[in-house]
């Protein structure tokens, strides 16, 4: 990653997001939800699923760029490219926090 300093739990996703589905899950609230592509992955399990789907579609690598707080949100603009149609293209990654892990991301253009 740049010299952007993101929130431990936010950095966090981002380390994990390098690794594999189980620890992007960890990330996690155990109520958590990701709204990527339209659906929602609540919980655990369908977190850790949405992660392992992506990654065996494509392979790409997310890098932080800006960071911007709205309210009790952080957004966080992150150039991604890899093996999809239109790489690379800045996704936004919209995080709310909850005792230290996350409880909602949504990821959207």
């Amino acid at each position: 990653m740049n010299d952007l300093t993101l929130p431990e739990p936010i950095a966090a996703y981002f380390d994990a997001d390098r690794q594999d589905a189980a620890a992007v899950a960890r990330c996690f609230t155990r109520d958590g939800v990701v709204r990527d592509e339209g659906h929602d992955h609540a919980g655990p399990e369908a977190i850790a699923a949405w992660k392992a789907d992506a990654s065996a579609r494509y392979t790409y690598t997310a890098t932080p760029h800006s960071l911007e707080m709205r309210e009790r949100s952080y957004i966080v603009t992150s150039r991604v490219a890899g093996t999809f149609p239109g790489s690379p293209v800045d996704l936004r990654y919209v995080f709310t926090l909850q005792r230290g892990r996350i409880a909602t991301l949504e990821i959207g253009a």
